[in-house]
């Protein structure tokens, strides 16, 4: 046998070293066996024998097989020769098959590509283009031995191999919106591919598909330099990727050839900044409003001063006699007014104050009568309301929240999640090892490769730990009354509905090593090239990373880099933080555990949150654990709404703390204190707290009559309702106890009627102010957002409660609470009676008394007015400027507490992660894809529509910087259509069997399913007919993707077209978003998305058939939260005004119709709101929901601070403006102090102390900036614009005093006349001196009168 070994060794060196490069000779024929230099493969790796011989003439089947397979090497049936036998056909077609698969979108390509090989195994001058260079001794299944070829190589020409590569370089794979290039050029992937690399990585045997090491040569034409003599490298005609084929086929599309796209105008750049003048418009605007402002106050003045000055001249002269002028030339009554003076406003005004007044002190008087009774019936009223709170129900869902039910997202939502499974649940980590240092590998294959410290060996073995100890996680179920485990609840795409642990998806980088020790641990020698080294797991990685498609990679390791559970594992969701493809040198690791989204009502949504919750214990038990080697941030799904509530129940003392503040502080600043001896007596703790309660039951009542309603209350109602209704409370309750304190009792009056009287000066005002906040509320309440429409309702209801309480139980408090200090008795010991009588004189408190002799003075000073002026107009316009600064939105990391371990994760998240979430373009009912114009309409494949669905996606992903799509969207269509091809093996027909006719999945042999289920297309594009489309559907849905065919829609597709009774009501195409991390980004990603498919809707609504409603949709999980800002500043105008609205109209109302007094209330309010969110811009607080319900909130506290004072100024009867300012500044403007600004800062500040940054930001610093600004607008700004635009005195007031004083002269008069008559008489009766008897009369006459007039006066 050796000898006979020997010999045809011999023999076999000789014919090579003969063998002649020449037209017409064979260098190899026929099929000799299998390669046994090949360890594994993925389709037999058959071998032809060396055969130098001449070609072979082709007729009958021999031609029309290679007809089928190498059309380009047929040259009619007479005249066609080859080098390849039957058999070499039959393997050449099995092979393509494979390769064409994939290739086959487009026809240009796959021709170039079959051409290539049609070459190389049966072109009649193979020796001219093939050199061979290896032989072995091979056996066949009939035991004879033959010299095979085994390895040879390819000349070709740098023209023909780069036009080839040129038309496939664009090819893409619809399941994953990647390049088919990627899949076929190796470790290089798409991006570093070269028509060398290609070729490389297709005579590579170890790649699976090569049955023997091809060594292509590309030779630049016409050089001939070390060609051995006689070769001539091939130069065929290679098609261009727009060009029809021979054979009829169509011109590759747009998706998948450049050259064949359109010219598409790029998207429209998004509206740059408004600018004026070359600069910012915004700024402009308001510096010349400022100037324009500044100068018409300037000629105001002027004015009135030329004004003054003419009036003074005209006095000295006697032509106005008993009329004069304040500073600011408003006529005022010195000493007469004569009816017809007196305007219909002023008539008006004092009818509805006289109107007010009288019906308030009537019921005043009423109620503090019977303040038990009134009490009980209050409490009865407030229980029968609160009962309802036993049905609260409160809303914690954000999508509830945020997202209005009618919203477009909403309804998108909800279309989506029926017709489709809800978006899964995602747990993840992402690892990082900082400290670790990289390495550099010297691969056989790959060159040298960065390797980072994280991507380690030890390190993956340690994640891979980690990953099984989760992956087995176990516990009990009571929804299930069983064991329960991940596959319960797992994401299981191949495998749904009988799920095993290996069917579950996970995403991480020990997939690509199927989770298995054993292939991480795997290395074996390989020779390369002539070098031999040993290859191990960072091979395997390399090309894994590159190639996550392949079913096994290009080392002799023969590993797979499909995941455990059969699908793709793709390089951007197992590591992150890479540059330019770079993955092996990544910053992270990344492991992912998909769950289903099961409803809240399933009781599989109970066992996926205890799983999640085991997840989250074992996670940070790990990190705990001083031996973790890794830095990683993690989450659950469940994460966002437990930190949430987390936070919620944290800061819960937080709230109490500071409404027991504001508490103390009502309680202590009631108070008189004029005695150490009677604080006991003249405190009103009891009256504070009782104002407080009325304050609480107001809640209650709101609360529980909504509950009863149906109305869910939420988070933000608890925690801003209370803070509002507080703010007003406190502020009646110190202006109607204040007023109380300071008035004296008159003689002969009751208890009861002066607490009637005094309620009947003030109530008029807090009607004023309570309706209005409550009128703003219920039109805040045509809001379309939930959580401000819901607020707001609450909100009307409980100001409104709390008026109407005040008005009843609290006057009766007072009542009982002014009945105990009149008899002496201590406050919290009723019993105990203290000696020291209470003073007559009114107590007028600090603060009074200081605003009255130095506040109110100083700022009403002339030149501190002007000062004022310009310093609020000046903030004003420059606020102006920054609102429309403003930023929009509400970024997810604010709604977590400080030092939460989500904060972490969406740092790691926007700095390792490379994609974008995943964008769903959704169709509705009323397209037909089934026809042909129906799939043209939607596929990217040869013979679709330009213009067509994925192909309009494809164009947007050319520009991700404006259109946020960084990957292509799949279509099942293209893949549908690919499957069918009947150049792959996916759709075939059983021909044998009880199944005859019958679909036949690849697996199946080619024996017993020789029918393809269509046939061959003249111009290379598939389409089926309307019942071969309805027909095989659901079996490639239902395939399940594998070597034999890989375009099997399982997983991919199963769950992206819903069919209902043989019609396809939605379907859906994913693509993904670039990387967006913040609220704009997120904005804008949906509006760019929307236009888009609005773009599509349109298109596609023209071909005949199509549904007028037919629409298209994108669909991504964040979209609900998102929607609101693209609305929210015109939304946000519209609730503001609505506010305003009401605090003008009521404020007219109630004074009278005086239209001035309500427009300068009204300017000072929308001066606080815009300061308000000027300020926002520069203390870093987004403008969104929450901003707005704050700023709702603002309008109403507002009111508090400026109606009280424009009351009291427009009912002032003081001479000159400034005056009247002064007078309401000291008296009302002490109250409003008191009342509003110290009852909200000291709650306010103590909020800074909060966990959550929510709180933190919309809590303490907007409420802080509405309270300060309020506080300086009404106590600083107002009374100033008062004192120099307010309204002129109220001359009916005057007239009616001037009369009530004319009439109490005249009764004085009488009195004393009748006074001295009986005088007179007794003087005649009586005998003594003369002048005692006349002169104590006289002076009882001077006493009394002294006395009516200063009565009068006082009134």
């Amino acid at each position: 046998m050796v000898p006979v070994t020997a010999l045809i060794t011999f023999l076999t060196c000789l014919v090579l070293s003969e063998a002649q490069h020449e037209p017409g000779f064979c260098a190899f024929y026929e099929e000799c066996g299998i390669n046994p230099s090949v360890d594994s493969a993925l389709i037999t790796p058959i071998v032809p024998c060396l055969n130098y011989s001449a070609a072979r003439h082709l007729t009958g089947l021999h031609y029309l097989k290679l007809k089928q397979v190498c059309p380009m090497l047929d040259r009619g049936p007479g005249n066609t020769f080859a080098c390849c036998s039957m058999k070499q056909l039959g393997s050449l077609q099995e092979s393509l098959g494979l390769s064409k698969a994939v290739l086959m979108r487009c026809p240009s390509c796959a021709q170039n590509f079959a051409h290539l090989h049609c070459i190389n195994t049966c072109s009649p001058n193979q020796t001219q283009t093939v050199k061979v260079t290896k032989v072995m001794n091979v056996t066949n299944n009939d035991n004879k031995t033959n010299v095979a070829v085994v390895g040879y190589q390819a000349f070709l020409t740098t023209t023909f191999a780069d036009a080839s590569f040129r038309s496939c370089q664009n090819v893409r794979i619809p399941a994953t919106g990647g390049f088919a290039i990627g899949t076929m050029c190796g470790r290089y992937g798409a991006k570093l591919c070269t028509p060398q690399y290609w070729y490389d990585f297709q005579g590579d045997s170890s790649n699976g598909l090569a049955p023997m090491d091809i060594k292509f040569k590309l030779i630049k034409e016409g050089d001939t330099e070390g060609l051995p003599p006689g070769v001539i490298p091939y130069n065929g005609h290679a098609l261009k990727c727009n060009e029809t084929t021979p054979s009829g086929g169509k011109a590759c599309s747009c998706q998948d050839c450049e050259d064949a796209c359109p010219r598409v105008p790029p998207p429209k750049m998004p509206p740059g900044p408004f600018r004026l003048l070359g600069t910012d418009g915004f700024l402009v605007i308001s510096i010349i409003l400022l100037c324009l402002l500044i100068f018409g106050f300037i000629f105001y003045n002027l004015v009135a001063f030329w004004v003054r000055s003419k009036k003074r001249k005209d006095e000295e002269k006697g032509k106005r006699k008993g009329k004069g002028k304040d500073q600011n030339s408003n006529d005022v009554t010195q000493q007469i007014i004569d009816p017809s003076e007196v305007t219909c406003t002023d008539r008006n005004s004092l009818a509805a104050q006289t109107f007010l007044s009288l019906k308030f002190q009537q019921w005043g008087t009423i109620i503090a009568s019977w303040p038990l009774t009134v009490l009980l019936l209050s409490a009865i009223i407030v229980a029968i309301f609160s009962v309802g709170l036993k049905d609260i129900k409160l809303s914690t869902d954000p999508v509830e929240l945020w997202s209005a039910p009618n919203s477009r997202a909403r309804q998108e939502k909800e279309f989506h999640d029926t017709h489709f499974d809800p978006f899964f649940r995602t747990n993840q980590l992402i690892l990082t090892a900082p400290s670790r240092k990289g390495h550099v590998y010297d691969s056989l294959l790959f060159g040298q490769q960065n390797f980072s410290g994280i991507v380690s060996k030890d390190l993956i073995i340690e994640l891979l730990t980690l990953q099984k100890r989760i992956q087995n996680i176990e516990f009990w179920s009571e929804d299930l009354n069983r064991m329960a485990s991940l596959k319960d609840v797992c994401f299981a795409p191949l495998n749904p509905t009988n799920s095993t642990l290996t069917d579950c998806a996970v995403n991480s980088l020990p997939q690509y090593f199927q989770n298995s020790l054993e292939n991480i641990n795997a290395k074996v020698n390989m020779t390369s090239l002539g070098v031999t080294k040993e290859v191990d797991w960072r091979d395997h990685l390399i090309y894994c990373l590159n190639s996550p498609l392949s079913f096994k990679d290009i080392t002799d390791l023969g590993m797979s880099c499909m995941a455990d559970y059969g699908a793709p594992v793709f390089s951007f969701l197992a590591v992150g933080g890479y540059k330019n493809e770079d993955y092996t040198n990544a910053e992270a690791l990344i492991m992912t555990f998909s769950l289903n989204n099961f409803p809240r009502t399933d009781p599989k949504f109970k066992v996926a949150m205890r799983w999640e919750k085991e997840f989250l214990d074992i996670i940070q038990e790990y990190q705990r654990d001083p031996a973790c080697n890794f830095t990683f941030a993690y989450m659950a799904e469940r994460s966002l709404e437990d930190e949430i509530n987390r936070t919620t129940a944290e800061d819960i003392p937080i709230f109490m703390i500071s409404y027991a503040v504001i508490f103390v502080y009502i309680a202590v600043a009631l108070g008189e204190y004029s005695s150490w001896k009677r604080i006991l007596v003249d405190s009103k703790f009891l009256v504070a707290q009782g104002g407080i309660l009325v304050v609480g039951c107001s809640v209650l009542a709101s609360m529980g009559f909504y509950s009863w309603i149906g109305i869910p209350s939420s988070l933000v109602i608890l925690q801003v309702v209370p803070f509002l209704v507080l703010a007003v409370g406190a502020d009646n309750i110190f202006i109607f106890v204040l007023e109380y304190q300071r008035d004296v009792r008159k003689p002969g009056e009751k208890r009861e009627e002066q607490i009637g009287r005094v309620l009947g000066n003030v109530a008029p005002s807090m009607l004023l102010c309570s309706l209005s906040e409550s009128v703003c509320f219920f039109l805040g309440a045509l809001s379309t957002m939930p959580a401000v429409k819901s607020f707001a309702l609450y909100a009307a209801l409980a100001v409104l409660m709390d008026f109407v309480l005040q008005m009843t139980a609290f006057v009766a408090l007072l009542s009982l609470d002014a009945r105990r200090q009149d008899n002496n008795r201590c406050e919290l010991f009723c019993c105990v009676k203290v000696s020291t009588k209470r003073p007559k004189k009114p107590n007028e408190g600090f603060l009074l008394p200081f605003m009255r002799k130095y506040y109110a003075p100083v700022l009403l000073n002339r030149y501190s007015r002007i000062i004022v002026m310009l310093v609020f107009i000046f903030i004003f316009c420059g606020s102006l400027f920054l609102m429309f600064h403003v930023t929009v939105g509400l970024d997810q990391e604010l709604a977590m507490p400080q030092g939460s371990y989500m904060l972490t994760y969406f740092q790691y998240l926007y700095k390792y992660f490379e994609v974008g979430v995943p964008v769903y373009f959704v169709t509705t009912r009323g397209f037909n894809f089934t026809t042909r114009t129906g799939m043209n309409a939607t596929c990217s494949s040869v013979g679709c529509d330009q213009f067509s669905l994925t192909q309009k996606i494809q164009y947007a992903t050319n520009y991700p910087d404006l259109s946020y799509l960084a990957i292509p969207a799949n279509s099942w269509v293209d893949d549908f259509i690919d499957w069918l091809n009947p150049g792959s093996k996916c759709c075939r027909l059983y021909t044998t069997g009880p199944h005859i006719g019958q679909f036949c999945p690849a697996t199946e042999t080619e024996y017993k399913c020789n029918r393809r289920c269509m046939g061959l297309s003249v111009d290379g594009v598939i389409r089926p007919s309307v019942e071969k489309f309805n027909r095989f559907l659901p079996h490639f849905l239902s395939n399940r993707p594998d070597l034999q065919c890989p375009k099997g829609g399982l997983g991919a597709y199963d769950k992206a077209v819903v069919i209902e009774n043989g019609e396809i009501i939605a379907t859906r195409f994913m693509a993904y978003h670039t990387p967006v991390t913040n609220s704009q980004e997120f904005t804008a990603a949906l509006k760019r998305a929307r236009e888009l498919a609005d773009n599509i809707t349109k298109s596609m609504r023209l071909i005949e058939g199509t549904s007028p409603d037919f629409e298209v949709f994108p669909y991504t999980v964040t979209n609900v939260f998102y929607e609101q800002y693209l609305t929210i500043v015109p939304e946000g105008l519209f609730n503001i005004s609505l506010c305003l609205l009401p605090t003008f109209v009521v404020c007219c109302l109630l004074l009278g119709l005086d239209l001035r007094s309500g427009l300068l209330n009204l300017i000072t309010i929308i001066m606080i709101i815009v300061d308000t969110v000027g300020i926002m811009t520069l203390w870093g607080i987004d403008y969104n929901a929450v901003a707005l319900i704050n700023l709702v909130t603002a309008v109403g506290i507002s009111v508090e601070f400026v109606s009280h004072m424009t009351r009291s100024f427009a009912l002032s009867t003081k001479p000159t403006h400034v005056e009247r300012a002064k007078e309401a500044t000291a008296n009302m403007g002490s109250a409003v102090f008191a009342g509003v600004a110290m009852t909200n800062l000291p709650g306010i500040v103590v909020l800074a102390f909060a966990k959550a940054q929510l709180i933190q930001i919309f809590f303490f610093r907007l409420n802080l900036i509405i309270t300060l600004l309020g506080m300086a607008h009404g106590l600083v700004f107002l009374p100033v614009l008062l004192s120099f635009f307010g309204p002129g005195v109220n001359k009916a007031v005057l007239l009616q005093m001037q009369q009530d004083k004319a009439r109490a002269r005249k009764e004085l008069e009488m009195r004393n006349q009748a006074y001295e008559n009986m005088s007179y008489e007794d003087n005649e009766m009586k005998q003594g001196p003369e002048s005692a008897s006349t002169t104590a009369p006289r002076d009882d006459s001077k006493a009394s009168q002294t006395h009516q007039e200063a009565a009068i006066t006082h009134f």
